[in-house]
């Protein structure tokens, strides 16, 4: 037998206030017409002013948890991936731990961009395959318009804010790729790319900074890179682009998109789309997309998902898992 890290609920969460396009037509040189060509965006969500990370995580959380049929108290870890946490410490997760009133287990942030959830969801795995953990609760949440340089119409228009979280739970599987559960990760990075995606400014800077992208050069590496970590990341798992019911992929750019899944010789008939309504959410996206495509009926228990990201770093890699 081997455990397997299965996914038992999911749940997201976004600020009440929407922003379309044509907001922006307001106080920059642009339109909606060239922000839909050139990223598929037609509207993205924005925190109230005192809504931070961390309330955004706790809303994701209780909906992963109602949707999972468990309380707080029944978790063993919580992973929060974000870059934009509430204070430079302590964790975001802590915060949310707090909130739901869980008093037991541990709790922690993980920083990898828009790469950051699978990267949590390959640490949750970790913890429950190495008997660690039996319960984690995993979320990816951001609150990417406190970083927006608002007089850059190549970044700004591009991010919104909001959180989605899955509950996992430790099984025991035959240890074939039909088992239910994660069952292949792939991660990389290359620091040499670290000025393609950077935020200017942090702690030991004394400064806050602004999000700044080479958007081709982000673009040229992320369908080659996207579509090799998912490969890779299937291959572990012993299957192939055939076997997959459903990409769940970042939602940065719907050209990177369709990119990487032409790429994979898959339609995008099999492509969870929601960059349209939430634009890039970075740490955020996939959970989210993964909570609306069940919300949708797109995903359903037995399908084989493949979820792939890359940010800055770069950082990027994939997640095989059968729903």
């Amino acid at each position: 037998m081997t455990g397997r890290a299965v996914v038992k609920g999911v749940g997201h969460y976004l600020p009440a206030r929407v922003v379309p396009n044509s907001e922006f037509e307001k106080t920059l040189d642009t339109s909606d017409e060239w922000i839909r060509s050139r990223s598929g965006i037609e509207r993205r969500h924005f925190s109230a002013e005192g809504e931070t990370t961390s309330d955004l995580a706790t809303n994701a959380a209780k909906a992963a948890l109602d949707d999972a049929g468990m309380s707080a108290d029944q978790i063993d870890a919580i992973i929060l991936a974000t870059s934009t946490a509430d204070l430079t410490f302590p964790s975001a997760a802590t915060m949310v731990q707090a909130r739901l009133g869980m008093t037991g287990g541990f709790a922690f942030d993980v920083q990898a961009v828009c790469a950051g959830f699978v990267y949590a969801l390959s640490n949750a795995n970790a913890l429950i395959v190495s008997g660690q953990a039996r319960r984690v609760l995993v979320i990816g949440a951001e609150t990417f318009s406190r970083i927006m340089d608002w007089t850059d119409r190549s970044t700004c228009v591009l991010f919104g804010d909001g959180a989605g979280a899955v509950v996992l739970e430790a099984e025991e599987g035959t240890g074939t790729p039909e088992d239910r559960g994660i069952l292949a990760v792939d991660l990389n990075s290359d620091g040499r790319y670290r000025d393609l995606l950077y935020v200017d400014g942090g702690v030991s800077t004394q400064t806050t900074g602004y999000l700044r992208m080479q958007g081709n050069q982000v673009f040229r590496h992320a369908v080659e890179k996207l579509a090799q970590t998912a490969e890779n990341a299937l291959e572990k798992a012993g299957l192939s682009s055939s076997d997959v019911d459903w990409i769940v992929p970042h939602q940065a750019n719907i050209r990177i998109i369709q990119g990487t899944a032409k790429k994979m010789g898959l339609p995008m008939e099999k492509v969870v789309i929601t960059v349209q309504d939430h634009g890039n959410t970075s740490a955020a996206s996939i959970p989210l997309a993964l909570s609306v495509g069940k919300q949708r009926g797109q995903i359903k228990k037995g399908d084989l998902v493949v979820t792939e990201a890359i940010g800055g770093g770069l950082a990027w890699g994939a997640v095989v898992l059968r729903w």
